[in-house]
């Protein structure tokens, strides 16, 4: 089976999506082409980072994962095909990849250079589709491009630890509200050592009111006291966990952003806000 993943920024309203899957079928009948989402803000390659990294172990090994977010070809930004726990990546270089090189090694990367071979109309998405095909094929990587050994290095949006605090930021913010920090489980058991802590959003006036959250939890009913079998009670509840892809995830439990609200709404919390966890 010829499994084809998409992410773009193009959003549903327009004939950008349709458009790509047609071009994917005219080059391969027999592909199954599958939507991860087509809702990232435009541009926003740590968004897309976030997505891939939390979708793409779902699918069997050997899919290939086109990400069409800031995809256009230019000086800065190279198309590249990437071999990666056994999956393939077909992106620019422009961040999305780089972030998920920092926790697994890729097996192979390769800068695509088969502009020149395509017709001279041909876009940046025809050159992606042509890559993808050409891997669900079973196409090798050496064929549609140069080896090359690195991704272009990006620092911004990397959380920091330091003088018994971690600091990091909103990367994503999802259906129900909650929202979704680059701070991973990984960094936070490694750093605190087991030390109590307490976790601070917009820093400033958090301290100020001192309200941290000073718990987080394996999963969202996990604030649910068994000596309380109603719900209910805790409906509103702000919390914390670390979510499935293992990242710090602020929430309220039973939120509903289309009447009392959400993290981010009633946090007040946005895409690049900072949130603190500081150790005693």
């Amino acid at each position: 089976m010829s499994i084809i993943t998409l992410i773009t920024d193009f959003g549903l309203k327009d004939h950008f999506v349709g458009a790509l899957k047609g071009k994917i079928i005219t080059q391969l009948p027999s592909a199954t082409i599958l939507d991860i989402s087509h809702n990232i803000d435009p541009f926003n390659v740590a968004e897309a980072s976030y997505i891939i990294e939390s979708a793409y172990s779902n699918f069997p090994k050997g899919t290939v994962h086109l990400i069409g977010v800031d995809a256009e070809l230019n000086s800065q930004n190279l198309h590249i095909a990437m071999q990666w726990n056994d999956h393939y990546f077909i992106a620019a270089d422009n961040g999305i990849l780089s972030i998920l090189t920092q926790k697994i090694i890729p097996q192979k990367i390769f800068a695509i250079n088969i502009h020149d071979r395509l017709h001279i109309d041909a876009s940046d998405l025809d050159v992606l589709v042509t890559v993808a095909t050409h891997l669900s094929k079973g196409g090798l990587l050496n064929v549609i491009g140069k080896e090359i050994k690195s991704l272009k290095d990006v620092t911004q949006l990397q959380p920091t630890a330091d003088n018994n605090t971690i600091k990091g930021c909103v990367i994503y913010i999802d259906h129900f509200g909650n929202v979704v920090t680059n701070i991973s489980k990984k960094m936070f058991l490694e750093f605190g050592q087991g030390r109590p802590y307490e976790i601070f959003f917009n820093a400033k006036s958090d301290r100020k009111s001192k309200n941290p959250i000073k718990t987080i939890y394996p999963k969202y009913s996990d604030i649910l006291n068994n000596d309380d079998f109603s719900s209910s009670n805790y409906d509103g509840q702000r919390l914390a966990i670390f979510n499935e892809a293992q990242y710090l995830e602020l929430g309220i439990f039973r939120s509903n952003p289309n009447t009392f609200g959400s993290a981010s709404s009633l946090f007040g919390l946005s895409y690049r806000d900072s949130v603190e966890i500081i150790f005693k």
